[in-house]
């Protein structure tokens, strides 16, 4: 069994939902990885606030990001084990972000400590 990472791609960050649409989002994404770890599948995951997030350049240049240079936003990630590539995009093809016209699931296998893949 590998693990893959699943990560939450906004098409535009700055676009905030309401409180109430926030609240029916969370929800939804914990059932889903209720759902995911009551296949024992789960190992874990968070969200990442754009509002705090800073990019560090070249030569030490520290600017506010992710902003101006993408369109996207990362929103959060979760990592679950699967036997295939397959199997985690199955997994990926329920996450709620997929309601938001633009958002998409990255799934990326884990490389092993050892550097094996």
């Amino acid at each position: 069994m590998d693990e893959f990472i699943l990560i939450f791609r906004h098409e535009d960050g700055s676009k905030i939902a309401s409180p109430e649409q926030m609240q029916i989002w969370m929800k939804q994404t914990m059932d889903w990885i209720g759902g995911i770890a009551a296949q024992n599948k789960f190992v874990a995951g968070t969200g990442l606030p754009f509002d705090t997030a800073k990019v560090v350049h070249y030569n030490n240049i520290v600017t506010n990001g992710p902003f101006g240079e993408i369109k996207e936003t990362i929103g959060g990630y979760i990592i679950i084990k699967a036997g295939s590539v397959d199997e985690a995009v199955e997994f990926a093809k329920g996450c709620p972000v997929l309601q938001g016209n633009g958002n998409t699931v990255e799934v990326r296998k884990i490389a092993r400590g050892d550097g094996t893949h």
